[in-house]
């Protein structure tokens, strides 16, 4: 099934220049790149992201983790929209399992992740964790004129497109 994924380069892996590297692993399957910006995260857009994490004893750290708090306040991340068959899928297997210490030493988060000393995982990117919450997170981070196709319904309000 045709799906739209959102991966996004976290402060961590900016900072060890890992961005190039996500985007050549994903350009090698059948996945189509559809949208790619440079994005300064904010504190809302942090907590908007991981609204679904709010109750959780870490999300105040991991708020400040993409930020880029931790890591120099390297606040700039890579988001990427790709589009395919099984998008979902494909780019959770190739980002590997969120605990780089499980995580398949092929996968992305197994070859370039860690985890810190105080516990706090460094796993390089994020990856949509399902269909429907890949279009809440790709509405978030882009508008429809950031994506080169129609991936989602949008209405013309003024002369702008705007999401349906």
């Amino acid at each position: 099934m045709k799906e739209n994924v959102l991966v996004i380069v976290k402060p961590d892996g900016m900072v060890h220049g890992h961005a190039g590297h996500v985007l050549t692993r994903f350009e090698e399957t059948d996945l189509k790149l559809v949208g790619a910006r440079v994005v300064r995260v904010t504190h809302d857009l942090a907590e908007t992201h991981y609204q679904h994490l709010k109750d959780k004893p870490f999300f105040d750290e991991l708020i400040h983790f993409l930020m880029g708090d931790l890591h120099n306040h390297q606040d700039l991340v890579l988001a990427y929209v790709f589009t395919g068959e099984n998008a979902v899928k494909v780019g959770r297997d190739i980002a590997g399992a969120t605990n780089p210490e499980q995580a398949d030493n092929k996968s992305i988060r197994g070859s370039m992740g860690r985890v810190t000393t105080k516990g706090s995982f460094e796993n390089v990117i994020h990856v949509s964790s399902d269909p429907l919450e890949a279009e809440r997170e790709i509405k978030l981070w882009f508008t429809p004129e950031e994506i080169a196709i129609d991936i989602f319904k949008t209405t013309i309000s003024g002369h702008r497109k705007v999401w349906s």
